[in-house]
């Protein structure tokens, strides 16, 4: 059996602790080094599941901007961002858009809606 270390800075709260993660295979041994119970929960999830928010932008027709930017309303599993993006470059939209509008609900079948973040009003002709 060989144990494996990692190393991650925290990033629930301003302390920015240096967690020290000790695992035997995909089970976690030890975690130390957090100063409150965040670190240890970020921990957890940043080596069992890590998940990130997306932020991006997709193409949308006749309004005052080419590119709408838009985020995932939560967050997603890191190892489905890329495949995201992908899915994203390949949308393209129609003006008028307002905040908070879903553009592509449930990508990727992760129970996550990508939304608009930002109002884009139709260009006038």
């Amino acid at each position: 059996m060989s144990t494996e270390e990692k190393y991650l800075n925290c990033i629930n709260c301003p302390m920015g602790c240096k967690i020290h993660v000790t695992l035997n295979a995909d089970t976690i041994i030890t975690i130390s080094g957090n100063t409150c119970p965040r670190g240890e929960v970020y921990a957890r999830q940043e080596i069992i599941n890590p998940q990130r928010m997306l932020t991006t932008t997709v193409r949308i027709q006749g309004g005052m901007l080419q590119l709408l930017p838009v985020v995932s309303q939560s967050t997603l599993p890191k190892r489905l961002i890329f495949d995201c993006v992908k899915v994203l470059q390949g949308v393209q939209i129609k003006a008028p858009v307002k905040m908070g509008d879903v553009i592509v609900h449930n990508i990727l079948n992760s129970g996550v809606d990508i939304i608009a973040s930002r109002d884009v009003k139709e260009k006038s002709t």
